[in-house]
């Protein structure tokens, strides 16, 4: 299983920086405007979980923030830090939020390895859309080691349709539909779909992903299927001190 089911890689393609102010207009061709209801959906479990300090990676536009701030209004002390590895994204997420709240801070960071955000000093960890295109391994590695003991770990991501013809069909007319539509509105920009493609056909199943999670380390893990099963929900937890040694010794 690829581990990064995207097959991509920022520096040979720097994509993101092409399509950066197209970014929201193409995630309402592709998904017919479904991704609203995935991320409303998100934002409502991240503003049920107590958290202080939230990290959201791969915020893209702002997406998930924007909802999160639209459901809760934060208390004091509460901080929520918008990361991405595009420069160009994240100005276009600070655009959007910085007149929203300002509790809410801006980090260009790359989700693989964040030097920069100390050990156990993040309650929430959440990153949507976005881990397709990682190595995912190292990415929530790296999340388990920024979450603090008992914190919460949110996932949106590509996932499987149970019924195996209904996914094979799925994927068939994706591959029809979704290079027509990417060639229209990318003026001819490939990366901005191919990415995409090969991200839904290449990521684990939802059963395949939970196991993932708990090879890494993290507990408590559940799993949504939206809209049939086109993405799934993906919550878990990092496991607190003492849990770490029982299992250890055991």
């Amino acid at each position: 299983m690829k581990e990064n089911a995207a097959e991509f890689n920022l520096q040979h393609d720097d994509v993101f920086r092409r399509i950066a102010s197209r970014y929201d207009f193409l995630c309402d061709l592709f998904s017919l405007g479904i991704h609203r209801l995935w991320k409303r959906k998100v934002s409502r479990i991240i503003s049920q979980e107590p958290w202080s300090r939230l990290l959201d990676c791969a915020t893209g536009t702002g997406d998930i923030i924007l909802r999160v701030l639209g459901n809760k209004e934060l208390q004091d002390g509460q901080i929520i830090v918008a990361s991405d590895i595009s420069p160009q994204m994240l100005a276009i997420a600070k655009d959007r939020l910085v007149a929203s709240n300002s509790s809410v801070q801006f980090r260009l960071l790359d989700a693989h390895s964040m030097p920069g955000v100390p050990t156990e000093s993040v309650d929430l960890y959440s990153i949507s859309l976005g881990l397709k295109i990682c190595e995912r391994r190292k990415v929530l590695r790296e999340a388990l080691r920024v979450l603090c003991s008992g914190g919460r770990l949110v996932v949106l991501e590509a996932s499987n349709i149970p019924c195996p013809w209904l996914h094979r069909a799925y994927l068939i007319y994706m591959n029809l539909c979704v290079p027509v539509i990417g060639w229209i509105a990318t003026c001819g920009d490939a990366s901005a779909y191919k990415y995409l493609l090969r991200g839904m056909e290449n990521f684990p199943t939802a059963e395949e992903f939970a196991q993932e999670l708990a090879s890494v380390g993290f507990k408590d893990i559940s799993f949504e299927r939206l809209t049939l099963g086109i993405v799934a929900i993906h919550t878990a937890r990092k496991p607190g001190a003492t849990e770490s040694d029982s299992d250890h010794t055991a």
